[in-house]
């Protein structure tokens, strides 16, 4: 099967954007299925580091098509300043396709997204304030925007101004906000659709006969599974299905055509925003991960907070996604540890749990229960095999493998596109 999800085993942030850069160079074709740009990639080539958001990381590779699919919530503003940007360094942008079924995220969803945030109070959720809820409460409500009518004028005006009209008196009569300015929103927004209009197709029809040619494709997901709006930490999750359920609905392709899901895993455990977090390291060990791993988020420059691996979370992601291989990520970020450690079970109260709770209250009560494993000293960025990597990393490597029961079949160990050791065939 010529098909390969990657995803976020975790809480997103797990470096799936090196992987899907690294695997992309094989790949005909890479799919953006879920989220908006309240995600961020970081992909280093060289010695230029580029932030992506909106934009597959396929754009790296010149022979690739990249597809942002159905199942994004599109911004216009910032999908035309990425393109800005890509172009500043000499990259083509002809690649892009953008699909005619994506909802698009409009001023006004910003804007009730940051007054519903501020509204909540303690309460805060830890939205990025892109939008993006509440242009998926758009869609789900039917009253939402599609790209295919956004490029089309004669639509788009009529439907905008309607939209316009009828946020305002929920800005203004339920937050006490300001009301947006109707006729500068339609001039702007109009001249976003022109430019972005040659990017816009079916883009199910692409993908699917990209398959049918027996040709290589990519799903690319944004977030993790536990912010998936379904099996995540609710409330503090995203608005989309980051698994690999979801990234077939996002791109118009059956599950019968996945082959490979890969999960994406860090070498430790991260988090960003609110909700508990079972391994969190709230002390100058978490605080030296996240130095040494630069754990700030790409897309809002927040610290991460940051904790020892946690097999219970990994092990329900490979369930609900059906994993069948891990990226183990920033494993060059744990060097220099005397020991290291490894959740491997939940304790609450004086039960056991092997298995990820839904219920909050439950997990903001359970304690970890190591294992703990010798560390290493020794550099390991510009190992190329795992057979060379100190005999404790590979110790590592192996346990996660065991108490997760998948095989570890790629090895990061530096940012670096090169600082990649793969085991087995991917494609």
């Amino acid at each position: 099967m010529s098909t390969v999800v990657i995803l976020g085993a975790q809480w997103g942030d797990e470096g799936k954007g090196k992987v899907i850069d690294y695997l992309a160079r094989e790949a005909n074709v890479v799919v953006r299925g879920q989220g908006g740009n309240n995600a961020g990639h970081s992909v280093v080539v060289g010695k230029e580091k580029y932030a992506l958001h909106l934009i597959p990381s396929g754009i790296l590779n010149e022979d690739t098509i990249n597809v942002i699919g159905n199942g994004v919530v599109f911004d216009p503003e910032g999908f035309l300043n990425e393109i800005d940007g890509l172009k500043h360094k000499g990259l083509s942008v002809d690649s892009i396709k953008v699909s005619d079924r994506a909802h698009v995220v409009f001023p006004y969803h910003r804007e009730i997204d940051r007054l519903a945030e501020e509204a909540r109070g303690q309460d805060m959720i830890g939205t990025t304030k892109k939008g993006i809820g509440p242009c998926y409460m758009d869609k789900v409500e039917r009253s939402g925007i599609r790209m295919c009518d956004f490029i089309d004028p004669e639509i788009f005006e009529p439907l905008f101004r309607s939209r316009i009209q009828s946020k305002n008196e929920i800005i203004v009569k339920i937050y006490g906000g300001e009301p947006l300015p109707e006729d500068e929103l339609v001039a702007t927004y109009t001249a976003y659709a022109k430019r972005i209009k040659p990017f816009v197709a079916d883009t199910s029809v692409i993908v699917y006969d990209a398959l049918r040619r027996n040709e290589k494709v990519l799903l690319e997901g944004a977030q993790g599974t536990l912010l998936d709006l379904d099996y995540g930490t609710y409330p503090y999750v995203t608005s989309s299905h980051p698994t690999s359920g979801g990234f077939t609905i996002g791109s118009g392709i059956g599950p019968g055509e996945i082959g490979e899901v890969i999960g994406i895993t860090k070498a430790y455990t991260t988090r960003v925003g609110l909700g508990p977090f079972v391994t969190e390291l709230d002390d100058a060990v978490g605080e030296r991960i996240r130095v040494a791993g630069n754990e700030f988020g790409t897309t809002t420059g927040r610290p991460r907070r940051c904790g020892w691996l946690d097999t219970v979370m990994v092990n329900y992601s490979k369930r609900v996604n059906g994993m069948t291989c891990i990226a183990l990520m920033l494993v060059d970020v744990l060097t220099g540890f005397d020991e290291i450690k490894i959740c491997t079970a939940y304790k609450y109260g004086d039960e056991v749990i092997e298995h990820f709770p839904a219920s909050l209250n439950v997990l903001a009560k359970c304690e970890p229960i190591y294992e703990t494993l010798p560390g290493w000293k020794e550099d390991i960025s510009g190992i190329e095999s795992f057979e060379a990597l100190p005999e404790n990393a590979q110790n590592y490597v192996r346990r996660i493998e065991a108490l997760v029961g998948l095989p570890v079949k790629i090895v990061s160990v530096g940012p670096k596109r090169t600082e990649t050791i793969v085991r087995g065939n991917l494609f």
